[in-house]
């Protein structure tokens, strides 16, 4: 990892609150605790109880063993005060809890963009960010890059990935089904055979991982097309993050699997 710390800061100091129910996808429900108790620790502080507040979780996936009754999660305030909910989900603690998940989906673009333009991540070496949510086709990259070559100037198309499933150990995607994934890896092959760059990567929105692979057992489309990319020559990475009450932090780079190294990580 480069010497230079990429770190994305929240507004506020997040509240801690005890999860109830998720009544939908970008919805739950949970006590929030006494402004004393969101020190970003677990514990004693989940016997006190406070209001039931509604949330905005902006993460929409399956979440089914973070989001669990009784498990700590943090909040921050609404930046606009007319929304409905008044509250929006940023934290929830590991199932071991000894740790901290980001919930925010969109979190990793700002910290990979930042990253991209402070020269933070050695695996772009040699590349600049020409602009960001790149359209071509029907398709809206997260990130163009471009490098200048001998030859002449060369395109890399980024896509980024949010990861929040650890298990084992091992960072998964997706944690469930998503047909846009799959689309978006099989675009990328595809943008790869025309002779642009191409590579997606993998945000882990925790630290307790120490590998990374495509989850078959959960998404067996998109592990396909996640291999097929891998050998039509798309550069596949993976970063995990350090996760405080203060900010996420890019750390460490993680080897990445193929579906089949299931039981070798």
């Amino acid at each position: 990892m480069s010497k230079q710390s990429i770190s994305v800061y929240f507004d506020k100091r997040p509240r801690q609150a005890v999860f109830v129910e998720r009544p939908n996808r970008f919805l739950v429900r949970c006590r929030l605790l006494p402004g004393e108790a969101h020190a970003g620790r677990s514990g004693p502080a989940k016997k006190l109880e406070g209001p039931l507040v509604e949330a905005h979780l902006p993460d929409p996936g399956r979440l089914r063993e973070l989001l669990i009754p009784g498990r700590s999660l943090w909040l921050a305030p609404a930046l606009t005060p007319a929304r409905k909910t008044k509250w929006s989900v940023v934290l929830c603690e590991t199932p071991g809890g000894g740790g901290l998940v980001s919930l925010n989906s969109a979190l990793p673009n700002r910290l990979i963009e930042k990253a991209l333009v402070e020269g933070g991540m050695e695996e772009f070496g040699g590349w600049r960010l020409r602009r960001k949510e790149y359209r071509m086709g029907r398709t809206r990259w997260d990130f163009l890059l471009e490098q200048q070559e001998e030859t002449g100037r060369r395109q890399m198309a980024l896509e980024v990935k949010s990861v929040t499933l650890v298990e084992n150990g091992v960072a998964l995607f997706p944690d469930a089904v998503t047909e846009r994934g799959a689309r978006h890896v099989r675009e990328l092959a595809e943008l790869a055979q025309t002779g642009w760059a191409a590579a997606v990567l993998f945000v882990v929105q925790r630290e307790d991982a120490s590998a990374f692979r495509p989850a078959a057992h959960l998404d067996p489309a998109f592990a396909a097309a996640f291999n097929e990319a891998v050998q039509a020559g798309v550069k596949v990475y993976c970063r995990k993050c350090r996760v405080t009450p203060e900010a996420i932090t890019l750390s460490g780079k993680l080897p990445v699997l193929s579906a089949e190294q299931a039981g070798q990580a």
